[in-house]
């Protein structure tokens, strides 16, 4: 017996439904990426290991998905190298790997095209995605992200752009959201106040966490990574930090008043809530020491984005990168950029019943097939419509009303036309309401005013 058809785990089919949904989404981003002057790019599904690895950290390597080698990828492996540790087999039997975010192939991607590029490049990306994580609510293995990066320009202009496009973008799909913000330059400054300046990833990886697992949690992960319990009771008191923006950032003035670095970071993040403060983004933009994005690539500013209608982890966050183009050999170039989650949005979308009706509708109208005298009358309105952007379609086959009426009820089809031998006669339609039931006789002009898109 065959077995049962199935997908991976972590990876999802999409209904018609579903796509017209995600398309909304995508839709929606997209045009206001276009609104800010962002470009198109897109890259392979596969990168070289050699590109991906070593971007991520080490819980991020090891979340990439590796692609086999063709042909006899053993043959020139040694029998220690085969029974050797699995993650080690892994590298040596593989040479490629599905991207794991947006980010490092885009600068990937410019450092090879540099030639062609006019900087500060401005690109957007919507493609999918894969990390080998455990499949939970909000998490998938297969994933789309919607990204968008200004590199080749360090101002602090771009930040705060890129701040208004999530404003713009979550007003327009009518969520409420909050905008987190943190430097990794304030978060080097506490490392170095609280003796660690080399312990830095470590220091990030941890804090990052203390969402997920508490306090106690992220001491306990520092105290087994060997940090002392001097540099532990120096943080303590910034794992509690509360108040208003000004009074947190006033407390940090004081707490890095002896690392230059630190400083650094906390004049860029009061210049972006002068910004703010100017300018409203229309959404709620706070200050959270806490967040640390683990990615190692980090240099700047950090951004995350929560609703604050569903508990979803992040839907949207983001960064500044000074290094990630050096490590393919183009030095001195910064960038800055966003990602969207469509996924965790759609989710939210979803359970919050917030997806427009209008957006769930493919078809407009359906012709009933009476037979081929109907038929070829039917088919010059159908261009006519269709060239009005009315999305409409005739049965293909003369079956009983009821069947061609029950298709249009499964499809959702708002609207049915009866075309018969007296329409035809009278040259006009007979035009169906599904919900009501209710009929009205239209000429064809009548009923492409009636069923245009408003202006």
């Amino acid at each position: 017996m065959a077995d049962k058809p199935s997908i991976p785990k972590g990876t999802r089919d999409f209904s018609p439904l579903e796509m017209t949904r995600r398309s909304y989404i995508f839709d929606t981003i997209r045009e206001i990426f276009k609104l800010h002057g962002f470009l198109p790019i897109e890259t392979p599904a596969m990168e070289n290991l050699t590109t991906l690895l070593g971007k991520y950290g080490d819980e991020g390597d090891k979340l990439v998905f590796k692609v086999l080698n063709s042909g006899d990828f053993k043959a020139k492996l040694s029998r220690e190298e085969l029974e050797g540790p699995a993650a080690r087999l892994g590298n040596l039997i593989s040479g490629k790997g599905l991207r794991y975010d947006l980010t490092v192939p885009f600068a990937r991607y410019v450092v090879q095209h540099r030639s062609e590029i006019a900087f500060p490049f401005k690109r957007y990306q919507i493609q999918p995605v894969w990390r080998a994580d455990r499949p939970q609510r909000g998490r998938y293995r297969e994933f789309y992200q919607c990204d968008a990066d200004v590199i080749g320009s360090s101002d602090l202009l771009n930040e705060f752009e890129l701040i208004q496009i999530i404003g713009e973008v979550f007003e327009a799909l009518r969520l409420s959201v909050e905008v987190r913000l943190n430097h990794r330059k304030v978060l080097a400054g506490i490392a170095e106040v609280i003796g660690i300046p080399e312990r830095m990833t470590d220091f990030t990886v941890a804090v990052d966490k203390l969402e997920k697992v508490g306090r106690e949690g992220v001491m306990d992960e520092l105290r087994q990574k060997g940090i002392g319990q001097g540099s532990l009771s120096r943080l303590d008191p910034l794992l509690d930090l509360e108040g208003s923006t000004r009074e947190k950032l006033d407390f940090l003035e004081d707490f890095l008043h002896t690392s230059e670095i630190g400083n650094e970071g906390l004049a860029e993040v009061r210049r972006l809530f002068e910004y703010e403060g100017d300018h409203p983004v229309g959404t709620r933009l706070e200050f959270d020491l806490t967040l640390a994005r683990g990615l190692n690539y980090y240099t700047g500013s950090i951004l995350e984005v929560n609703s604050q209608e569903v508990s979803m982890g992040s839907i949207c966050g983001g960064g500044r990168y000074d290094d990630l183009t050096g490590i393919f050999g183009l030095e001195g170039v910064s960038g800055v950029g966003i990602s969207f989650g469509a996924d965790r949005i759609y989710d939210v979308l979803q359970q919050l019943d917030r997806f427009p009706e209008e957006g769930e509708l493919d078809t407009r109208l359906l012709f009933v097939n009476f037979g081929e005298t109907e038929v070829r009358h039917i088919l010059p309105i159908l261009g006519r419509l269709r060239k009005r952007g009315i999305a409409a379609e005739l049965y293909p086959e003369p079956a009983k009303m009821k069947k061609q009426m029950n298709y249009a009820h499964q499809r959702g089809i708002p609207f049915v036309a009866l075309v018969g031998e007296q329409e035809i006669r009278e040259g006009i339609l007979t035009l169906r309401e599904m919900d009501s039931g209710s009929q009205e006789k239209l000429t064809t002009d009548e009923l492409l005013e009636r069923l245009s898109p408003a202006k």
